[in-house]
């Protein structure tokens, strides 16, 4: 055996070890939200979490582990995300194109006049729902009819921090829901349950959450909505938007083959860019004058011309400039380049979070709450406790949903509740909470897709919230907890 000479001894994390980089978290990013208010986003809170995760990186190599081990973690952090950032490129390119070819536009101009601003927040909430549960996909319902519904929200007068979370709220509804979801899937099985079983069980509190969610989005509709002024307003918009585009159904064939793809399971990231590309190439012949008037080089021929306009919404987004300022401001939007700082602040989470859970410093939290839940009620609020601080801690939803799957598995099994309970509590405190955290690779799309910050959506994400509170209260009042024979357990005498 060749001797390297490198006899370093590996020590295991202490408790203060692992709280270091969470003091560090909380004070850099309290800081930045401190120093700069919502604008902590622009940049800010991405740096604060590179210098956490050089803290971490500190902690893991005065512990005996080498620069090298560091440096793999950061690398499977990358390779972990990769799918999401392409998702992320690909909802910006859509943005953009969509713009282009009057999708966004003809879903404004049709929902306008079908959607009543009483009833607008519930019904986006349940549209959104729907969708989702066809799909399975949350991020792919956001990035598409949530774009749609918040920018008709704008043009109504409508709260565009309560639509949005009247969205997500449907979204993480049908994706919860619905067996073509990656997340219901992978749930499903690391808790060791059928997917289906696991499907009937996290109704209990999905469709209770949602159904107050829809109701409290009723009442803000029926008492807190525009007045009759505010909506009369959008008569002019509408003539704008008539003007501008060739509004037809036409336009609406991206958001057609979208669906299709999706139903037939193609990539997420494929199918966006596939809509994306098929929108731009849509516009060149359908809208010749805002293809023209986006480009303003009349010197160009019109092949030239279509391909740079397609290929500019691609990459730095669509640009309006009618002088109607809700219009300008509806429209201009997207690319791939309105993503970065997005990703930026996706890489900087989620590497924090992979060095915290390689080296085992999350673990090293997470023993003494599994000592100190002595009962049922308590061990299900330990499973919330450390998903949504995984949340918050590690940025990204897989991690805040694997983890406590694996660790708190084998306790389940000891204390005889079955596995679907531990499924369900899982879904609702790691995949449902992941869009109430800024940095978190969920509640930076939500923001980055549907152009609201985090900050304003969060309080109106009723079904977010209400969903994992249910979920822990079941195991406080036993209400719907299955229970199996003890890991162990001789059978009880008669």
């Amino acid at each position: 055996m060749t001797d390297t000479g490198d006899h370093r001894h590996v020590r295991a994390p202490s408790l203060v070890d692992a709280t270091v980089p969470l003091v560090a978290l909380v004070a850099l990013i309290g800081g930045s939200l401190a120093l700069f208010g919502l604008a902590a986003l622009d940049g800010p809170i991405q740096v604060a979490l590179i210098l956490c995760a050089m803290v971490a990186a500190l902690v893991v190599l005065k512990n005996g582990h080498r620069w090298v081990e560091v440096q793999a973690a950061g690398q499977r952090a990358l390779t972990s995300i990769t799918s999401a950032l392409f998702i992320l490129l690909a909802v910006g390119a859509l943005i953009g194109t969509w713009n282009l070819s009057g999708t966004i536009p003809t879903l404004v101009y049709y929902g306008i006049q079908v959607l009543s601003p009483t009833w607008y927040y519930a019904a986006t909430a349940a549209i959104c729902g729907i969708v989702a549960m066809s799909i399975g996909s949350s991020w792919t319902t956001t990035g598409t009819i949530g774009v749609g519904l918040v920018s008709i929200a704008l043009m109504l007068g409508l709260s565009p921090g309560i639509t949005a979370g009247a969205v997500i709220s449907g979204a993480y509804l049908g994706d919860k829901l619905s067996p073509l979801s990656e997340t219901t899937v992978l749930t499903s099985q690391i808790a060791g349950v059928d997917v289906y079983e696991h499907i009937k069980r996290q109704a209990w509190t999905s469709l209770p959450a949602f159904g107050l969610a829809f109701v409290l989005f009723a009442l803000i509709g029926l008492f807190w909505g525009p007045t009759p002024t505010d909506t009369g307003d959008t008569t002019s918009e509408l003539t704008a938007l008539g003007d501008i585009y060739w509004i037809t159904p036409l336009n609406l064939l991206p958001l057609v083959l979208l669906a299709v793809l999706s139903v037939r399971k193609i990539p997420a990231s494929l199918a966006l860019m596939a809509s994306a590309l098929f929108a731009g190439a849509l516009a060149v012949f359908t809208q010749h004058d805002v293809v023209r008037a986006f480009v303003a080089e009349p010197g160009l021929d019109p092949v030239r011309t279509g391909i740079r306009a397609v290929w500019q919404a691609l990459a730095t987004g669509f640009a309006m400039d009618s002088g109607i300022g809700d219009i300008d401001r509806l429209l201009s939007r997207g690319g791939m380049d309105s993503m970065l700082l997005t990703l930026w602040l996706i890489i900087g989470a989620v590497t924090f979070g992979t060095v915290l859970e390689e080296f085992g410093l999350i673990n090293r939290l997470i023993d003494p709450l599994i000592h100190a839940a002595k009962g049922t009620g308590r061990l299900f609020a330990a499973v919330f406790a450390t998903a949504f601080g995984l949340n918050v801690v590690a940025g990204d939803q897989y991690i805040a949903l694997v983890l406590p799957s694996k660790v708190f598995r084998a306790e389940f099994a000891k204390r005889g509740l079955a596995p679907t309970n531990l499924s369900r509590l899982a879904a609702d405190s790691g995949t449902v909470t992941s869009p109430l955290v800024p940095w978190n690779s969920c509640g930076a799309f939500m923001s980055a897709a549907l152009g609201v910050s985090t900050l304003l959506y969060l309080p109106f994400c009723f079904f977010n919230i209400a969903s994992p509170l249910l979920s822990v209260a079941y195991g406080f009042t036993g209400f719907r907890i299955e229970r199996v024979r003890p890991t162990g357990a001789e059978p009880a005498d008669a």
